[in-house]
């Protein structure tokens, strides 16, 4: 019997479009592959529109809030609804950036030194000495993301914006300088190594999904033991977290740090895009899969209990 797969795309977050991209491209190679697809845009009826279709499995093809944090996977649990990609725990665990860095630095994989604080906190004055990073806790494809240079006598007064919806409080982290570097694992196999090259100011939203926005160069031009220790160190937090089906890791390579140079992870992402210019189908085809056999993995490796 053709399995029935109910993808689920769009959802409540600031990531919307990225997910109805991934989404629909999912949709339609799953079809290709055989098997029968309803898609659901996800809101808060979404329990009702999983009862009334009784899918087989769920393809969580959501990224942010709702979709990538524990909490649909929640609904699919109380469902018993198969579903793909990472369970609750693990993905709430790697949503919140704070978390997911103590877990890796309990497991020994090199991360940079941060703080948790208010967002107007950190607007008023440097709550660390330049060059520093502010992100979200818990927010994916670079929203809300600043840079704050050696220069800049103030910090970003955007974190003050009436329409922030990114959180009350914030992450600051040390500025890494070096190269991009990210590693997708599918299953408990790494598939490469690529770097990342983009001439605007850093891995933004627009360098992520505009065309041209960015290079990707794979396999990624860097020293053999370099590129098997990304490789390794992508298995380790995708292990770290429990984390299930794909995931990619993102890291920045300092090749001025010491002889060898520095390999920081940032974070792990466990719902990857799957847009026309995301990085895990990119590794997965570099790998011998094509979109439609990844895909396809994903929804026989699909289960409960993740």
């Amino acid at each position: 019997m053709t399995k029935h797969v109910a993808v689920l795309l769009g959802g409540l977050s600031n990531e919307r479009p990225v997910s109805l991209s991934s989404g629909a491209g999912c949709a339609e190679a799953l079809r290709r592959a055989g098997y029968r697809v309803s898609e659901i845009d996800v809101g808060f009826d979404v329990v009702e529109q999983l009862r009334a279709l009784k899918p087989d499995v769920a393809f969580n093809a959501l990224h942010g809030r709702y979709g990538e944090d524990g909490a649909i996977q929640g609904v699919l649990e109380f469902l018993r609804i198969p579903y793909t990609h990472s369970g609750v725990l693990a993905s709430a665990l790697a949503m919140d950036k704070h978390q997911a860095k103590i877990m890796f630095r309990a497991a020994g994989i090199p991360v940079t030194d941060h703080l948790v604080a208010p967002r107007t906190e950190v607007a008023r004055a440097h709550v660390m000495t330049p060059p520093y990073v502010v992100k979200p806790i818990a927010d994916g494809s670079s929203f809300g993301v600043f840079i704050v240079t050696e220069d800049q006598s103030h910090p970003p007064q955007e974190l003050l914006r009436e329409d922030w919806t990114s959180g009350e409080d914030v992450m600051v982290e040390r500025y890494i300088p070096g190269r991009e570097l990210t590693v997708a694992v599918m299953g408990d196999v790494a598939l490469g190594v690529t770097e990342i090259i983009t001439d605007l100011n850093f891995y933004n939203y627009e360098a992520k999904y505009a065309a041209g926005g960015s290079r990707h160069v794979l396999p990624a031009q860097i020293q053999p033991n370099i590129y098997d220790k990304a490789q390794k160190m992508a298995l380790k937090a995708h292990a770290a977290l429990g984390c299930r089906g794909v995931s990619r890791t993102d890291f920045r390579f300092n090749e001025a740090a010491d002889a060898d140079g520095a390999l920081i992870c940032l974070e792990i992402n466990t719902q990857p895009g799957m847009t026309p210019t995301s990085l895990l189908p990119e590794q997965a085809l570099y790998a011998g899969h094509s979109y439609e056999a990844l895909v396809s993995w994903m929804v026989e490796d699909a289960s409960c209990n993740r």
